[in-house]
């Protein structure tokens, strides 16, 4: 295993990366797990948001996904088979006061559209691709809503499955049963991991 840093807001740097992972082999998974919350650079309710937090967040959580498929889907074609999961959010589905972060909310809501897209687009070549859309989940990412009592106090009702935050693995073993043959006959699919988020 090889670990590349990489400043996937740039299109030079992600061709490099995707020409370096093809040189060990045939390349067909692709899970696009980078991302962040812009809420430090000025995300926030639309009307607040600042434009270089929209910026931000838009770029680190949507033109990262799309530079990404666009320089590995080649790689797939030669491979004759490819596996995308991109993460999204259940922000990416439906709003809810407590996290009025409208950028991100956008963002994955176009990680969302996108990967459905190239569900389509694709799929004739034997290119899947398919979104997970976590809920809360105990990550650095999700510190403040650890330590936020009104988040806390809602989760009995936002993942009634546990009323608690999930676990990275949570998100983990979904994407690894999207990239791997076992899934070989779905695509388009958007798979939220919430504890029962969306089913309320």
């Amino acid at each position: 295993m090889e670990f590349c840093p990489t400043e996937l807001t740039s299109e030079a740097a992600v061709a490099a990366l995707f020409e370096r992972a093809s040189s060990a082999g045939p390349v067909s998974i692709l899970v696009n797990a980078a991302g962040g919350s812009g809420r430090a650079f000025g995300d926030g309710p639309v009307a607040e948001c600042t434009e270089d937090g929209w910026d931000w967040v838009l770029n680190t959580n949507l033109k990262s996904v799309y530079l990404c498929c666009k320089h590995a889907i080649p790689l797939f074609r030669k491979a004759g088979t490819g596996s995308i999961v991109n993460i999204g959010s259940v922000l990416g589905l439906a709003g809810h006061p407590l996290f009025a972060t409208h950028a991100y909310a956008a963002a994955k809501g176009g990680v969302i559209a996108l990967t459905r897209a190239m569900a389509v687009a694709y799929a004739k070549e034997r290119i899947r691709a398919n979104v997970i859309c976590p809920g809360l989940i105990e990550t650095p990412m999700s510190a403040r809503a650890s330590g936020d009592q009104q988040i806390q106090a809602a989760l009995a009702d936002l993942q009634p499955l546990t009323g608690s935050m999930g676990c990275p693995q949570d998100v983990a073993e979904a994407a690894l049963f999207l990239a791997a043959d076992s899934a070989s006959f779905i695509t388009g699919c958007v798979l939220p991991v919430d504890g029962g988020w969306m089913a309320g």
